[in-house]
This record gives C-alpha cells, sequence and structure tokens, in this order.
C-alpha cells in the first residue's frame, strides 16, 4: 500500500464543504484542518500510483478546491525513508 498526504487549499467560504467532501473518499484515512498556505490535509492510502494519481485527480475538481499538492510516501527497498 502507498500513503500519502494531500494538502488542499480550499476557495473562500467552501472550507466545511470540501472537509465532508474528503471524507466519502474511500481510500481517506484522516483529514485534517491546518493552519498556513493550505486549509486541509488529507491522509490517503491506495494499492498503487495509479490510483493515487486517480484519487488526487478527483480530489482536485471538487467544488471549492482551489489547488492540491501531493506529498506521497517514499520506499528505500524495505525501508521508509
Amino acid at each position: 500500500m502507498i500513503s500519502a498526504c494531500i494538502l488542499i487549499r480550499t476557495e473562500r467560504g467552501r472550507f466545511d464543504e470540501v472537509v465532508e467532501r474528503m471524507k466519502q473518499f474511500k481510500e481517506t484515512r484522516n483529514v485534517m484542518a491546518v493552519l498556513g498556505r493550505y486549509d486541509v490535509v488529507v491522509d490517503v492510502e491506495v494499492p498503487n500510483y495509479e490510483t493515487l494519481g486517480s484519487v488526487v485527480m478527483k480530489m482536485g475538481r471538487i467544488g471549492g478546491v482551489v489547488f492540491t499538492e501531493t506529498l506521497p510516501e517514499i520506499r528505500m527497498g524495505d525501508q521508509l525513508c
């Protein structure tokens, strides 16, 4: 399995709506409200990078999402970096 954090900036006034929509994805493990350049961090777990790309594209098309940045977990052999 591949874990990743998806950082999301939302449109003004649509934060709650975006958070609720992110919780509906079956790949979502956790949704966190954060302060800073991004408004929401979504922890996801997917079987492969193709699925990760698909999930990120779907999340990016949700109304209220301005843009996303994806931070996939990396591994070196059997160990996390």
